[in-house]
């Protein structure tokens, strides 16, 4: 299927694949109709998330810089097939990103593009665990309040951990956890609430007890490496962000191995950056978009920025 999303200058086209356990797994991407891309783009979606509705803003913005885009819905999320929002193994998810976004590096045109991972919040972790799998493969990564802690707030108590991990054994898909609609307090903007609730491709219901299991562990695994990171980052996050931890940012900024780190501190903001009132909005993109033409243009490291 292919269809021009936005205008002329832009060509969006959607395949699926089927990955290793038999799911069918739906990718899209955008590229320029009129020029070589400058360099390529793979998005990691959040939790719950998609990619064909929700990136279409940013995806239109980084090919109007001159990227190409690529995306992939994970297992059981928007477009895939699989249980909705289950995720029985964490490292499946990083295994079929790094298929799909591998395809397309190997390509014989793309072999010289440099390539940029662009991870939102539990993206950002499937980001991480990307560069941990071939840590000179990527060029860099643009994270969006990563999953590199869960915050205080959305943890649970350890002995409810602990029953977490006893229940999942038995019954890994129960989806018997509250889940809070916290779209009021995770998007800003007013206008941006109602395209997410409106869109189809997005789960709104419970979690299941593996997938809630997988996250917490995931997270807690990363928080204990964040000095392995290597690659060049720009990490975001805001101040006032209740679902993903901005210290644990501070942190993977302070921590990583690598020169070339950047961490952004929007004070105010919240968890989805993109979904904040028009002019925060636009100052992310133009942080964003400057950070990888800088990239995408040298050839040598850029020292760390805070």
């Amino acid at each position: 299927m292919a269809m021009d999303q936005y205008s002329e200058n832009i060509k969006y086209d959607e395949e699926f694949f089927v990955n290793s356990r038999d799911n069918k797994l739906f990718t899209c991407r955008w590229t320029p109709h009129k020029q070589e891309p400058k360099a390529l783009i793979f998005i990691c979606h959040g939790i719950a998330a998609e990619c064909s509705v929700s990136m279409r803003g940013t995806a239109a913005r980084l090919v109007r810089a001159g990227y190409a885009v690529y995306g992939i819905d994970h297992e059981g999320h928007g477009r895939s097939s699989g249980q909705r929002c289950y995720i029985p193994n964490f490292g499946d998810i990083v295994s079929d990103c790094a298929n799909f976004f591998t395809s397309i590096c190997e390509k014989p045109e793309n072999r010289e593009k440099k390539r940029f991972l662009y991870g939102i919040s539990m993206g950002g972790g499937v980001a991480l665990l990307l560069h941990r799998k071939e840590p000179t493969y990527w060029d860099g990564a643009v994270l969006l309040a990563p999953m590199c802690k869960i915050s205080d707030d959305m943890r649970p108590h350890p002995i409810a951990v602990s029953a977490l991990k006893m229940v999942c054994a038995v019954a890994p898909s129960w989806r018997i956890i509250p889940t809070p609609d916290i779209i009021d307090k995770v998007c800003k903007d007013p206008e941006m609430r109602k395209q997410v609730r409106s869109n189809p491709y997005i789960y709104r219901g419970k979690l299941p007890l593996k997938t809630c299991h997988e996250l917490l562990m995931v997270s807690l695994d990363i928080e204990k490496n964040l000095h392995e990171v290597t690659l060049p980052f720009l990490v975001l996050h805001g101040g006032d962000d209740i679902v993903t931890d901005p210290s644990v940012s501070k942190l993977l900024f302070e921590e990583a191995s690598g020169r070339d780190k950047t961490f952004k501190l929007y004070p105010g903001m919240w968890h989805a950056l993109t979904a904040e009132l028009p002019d925060d909005v636009e100052r992310v993109y133009s942080d964003i978009i400057s950070w990888l033409d800088e990239r995408s243009d040298c050839a040598g490291s850029v020292p760390e920025t805070f």
